[in-house]
């Protein structure tokens, strides 16, 4: 089965992109490396994160890998019409990585995790190309750390819906809160993880569009077939979930999510 589960449509690409903008100071005010760091972003998608901290660090060089060719294709794109010059793109394996050891300053990793069955074994061959002394970043949002007014058991039940999803395909939408353990498990050192909240109202539109809509929202609605399919919940009871998640964009709604972002250390020994 393919691990990632939004899959590889444009309307996907979309929603990645609208996600990377609204997010780009809650996530990446502190993405900023040394200067002339070489950096290798593993899961670089369709270039959505890319062209942000590219951006944020010119002097750094950049290697974006992804397994697929498709999502890479779409970064070219994005970087080109940018004219951003420091990012090279390659296509690679996580669980195959075809670089030498102690390759790179600094390992950066946004949204990968969640869509693998071994994230441990991941960050192990991450760290392999890792130099000694040198520091890695890792972004997950949590699907548990949800919460939103009105209160609705259907708009859960939706929710919980892509997280079951997630599972039957190898992953864990629920792996915000895992980030420190796995680190641990990897054997980084001096690890550090802070939770990014994004607290919506009505008084912050840019964020209703933004984020519930184009991105939280946009996400769950995407996975409306496989959901159906695999009989998780019936399309009534789906089509309330997804009502219910709109009705807290409205005037007197809230809507709260939480990101987690860690960063840790290869040890010199």
């Amino acid at each position: 089965m393919n691990n990632y589960v939004h899959g590889y449509l444009d309307i996907e690409s979309k929603r990645l992109k609208d996600q990377a903008n609204t997010l780009d100071e809650l996530l990446h005010c502190d993405s900023i490396f040394p200067e002339n760091s070489k950096i290798l972003e593993a899961g670089c998608g369709v270039g959505s994160q890319t062209k942000i901290i590219a951006t944020k660090n010119p002097s750094c060089h950049f290697t974006s890998i992804d397994i697929s060719e498709t999502s890479l294709e779409k970064a070219k794109i994005v970087i080109q019409d940018l004219k951003i010059k420091n990012v090279m793109f390659r296509n690679d394996d996580i669980f195959d990585l075809q670089f030498e050891a102690e390759s790179f300053d600094h390992i950066f990793v946004c949204f990968v995790l969640e869509h693998l069955s071994n994230p441990v074994q991941a960050l192990l061959n991450l760290k392999n190309v890792l130099r000694k002394g040198g520091t890695i970043t890792v972004i997950e949002g949590d699907h548990g750390s949800a919460y939103f007014y009105p209160r609705s058991d259907a708009a859960q039940k939706a929710i919980n819906c892509q997280v079951r999803l997630q599972s039957l395909h190898g992953g864990n939408a629920l792996i915000g809160r895992e980030i420190y353990p796995l680190l641990y498990k990897a054997g980084f050192s001096d690890c550090l993880v802070s939770p990014r909240m994004v607290y919506v109202d009505s008084g912050k539109p840019e964020l209703v569009e933004g984020f519930i809509k184009n991105t939280f929202i946009a996400m769950i609605e995407g996975v409306e077939n496989d959901v159906l399919n695999n009989s998780l919940v019936d399309k009534y009871e789906w089509d309330q979930g997804i009502n219910d998640l709109y009705r807290t964009t409205d005037k007197d709604g809230i809507f709260c999510y939480t990101f987690f972002k860690g960063k840790a250390t290869k040890n010199n020994h």
